[in-house]
């Protein structure tokens, strides 16, 4: 574990998780389209899930095999370097679908690590 305080880069994904799915609720793809203080406010909290999974390291990436952790890391340097080339549909496809499985994961991680 690259992180020396992983259950605190956990927790940053777990909040910006909660934050994305708070924002989105009740959203549809085209609500959320054409919500531009949304969208920004979901892309930043993916900025941040991106670097606090990219400070965890590859660990993860095993023991959640169904989580895309890898993925979780690189969006930052996706919405940073090719934010032309991201859609709001892919955007939506992440917080439909791989928010809420990084955030179990990430909070099952935090009870393992503080049972430890």
């Amino acid at each position: 574990m690259p992180s020396s305080r992983p259950v605190d880069r956990l927790r940053d994904v777990i909040d910006n998780c909660e934050a994305i799915l708070e924002y989105t609720q009740g959203m549809s793809l085209q609500t959320y389209s054409g919500d531009r203080k949304t969208k920004d406010a979901v892309e930043r909290c993916l900025s941040r899930i991106s670097e606090a999974a990219y400070k965890l390291g590859d660990y993860l990436d095993a023991t959640y095999s169904d989580v895309d952790w890898k993925g979780a890391r690189g969006i930052g340097n996706l919405l940073r370097h090719q934010y032309d080339k991201i859609g709001d549909s892919d955007i939506w496809d992440a917080v439909c679908h791989d928010i809420p499985l990084l955030l179990k994961s990430a909070l099952v991680e935090v009870i393992r690590l503080e049972g430890s």
